[in-house]
């Protein structure tokens, strides 16, 4: 199956063939992005495709040279737990339990959508969030975080490494820095993503540097991507927990990621674990389209 993306700013190509049935396949997108990670987001209540074709769909349509591009493809389904559902992919077609820049770009696209209202509740594979949409700005709740592993000793050619750990919906690795823009995430982070310590199913890296009391600066190395994103809405949350626990910051927390926005994470803390995660910041919708099969 070949994906042809022929409409833009309503622009309609009429020459794509039929399929196999003997009528022109379509799947209406939208583009958006979440402080710098941009998603396809496709309406699938009523389904537009198998299951069995949703991974070579998502490879071939985040391919940034051949199609649109994007970090992750989310499918909207219907649910009996919350408003709605979601199935995701990273840009290779595996799957992920949770997206927190994900999770805000998926509610505004169906608050613009009316599917939902402006507060929903949201099922992914991590459990149940709820999201609040006002306007561009929107605010997630996520599910609580688990797992935390503290001063891990990692040896990485040679080097030495003090890594925590936190699963946010999924596991994140953080690293402690003086300067970030001096790491090579590339390499360090594929180091440690694929290092028997977080085996088997891997971690997420962030590089992780205090600018104040209440502010951070991050860089991530993500799984599924396998390379640096612009931001990693998850990985944020991790960051700010795991540096709460450093004593390095308190919340609110603004955190500004490597494409230059900035997000806000919230919580609870007391003598017991973290409660009450929020993620807070802008999304983008960067353009609808129709693709035709061909």
């Amino acid at each position: 199956m070949m994906w042809n993306l022929c409409r833009l700013s309503g622009i309609l190509d009429r020459t794509s063939k039929l399929n196999r049935w003997g009528w022109e396949m379509t799947i209406q997108f939208t583009k958006l992005s979440g402080s710098g990670n941009d998603f396809i987001i496709i309406d699938n209540r009523v389904p537009v495709m198998d299951d069995d074709e949703k991974v070579d769909f998502v490879r071939r349509v985040c391919d940034r040279k051949m199609s649109i591009g994007a970090d992750g493809v989310i499918f909207v389904e219907n649910s009996d737990k919350a408003d709605i559902k979601w199935d995701f992919y990273n840009d290779d077609g595996s799957s992920a339990e949770m997206c927190g820049n994900g999770g805000r770009c998926v509610a505004r696209f169906a608050v613009e959508k009316n599917i939902v209202p402006a507060e929903l509740t949201l099922e992914t594979l991590a459990g149940i969030i709820s999201a609040k949409v006002e306007g561009a700005n929107v605010k997630v709740k996520l599910t609580p975080p688990q797992n935390l592993r503290q001063d891990i000793d990692v040896a990485l050619n040679g080097t030495h490494f003090q890594v925590d750990s936190l699963n946010t919906g999924v596991p994140h690795a953080i690293i402690y820095c003086e300067n970030v823009d001096e790491n090579n995430v590339k390499e360090v982070g594929n180091g440690i993503r694929f290092h028997d310590a977080f085996a088997p199913a891997g971690t997420n890296v962030n590089f992780v540097e205090k600018v104040s009391e209440n502010a951070l600066k991050i860089r991530t190395y993500e799984r599924g991507v396998e390379g640096e994103t612009l931001a990693c809405g998850t990985g944020v949350v991790a960051s700010v927990i795991l540096s709460s626990y450093k004593k390095m910051v308190q919340p609110p927390v603004e955190v500004e990621t490597r494409g230059g926005e900035f997000l806000r994470v919230d919580f609870k803390s007391t003598d017991g674990p973290v409660t009450e995660v929020y993620l807070e910041g802008l999304t983008r919708i960067a353009f609808e389209g129709t693709l035709v099969e061909y």
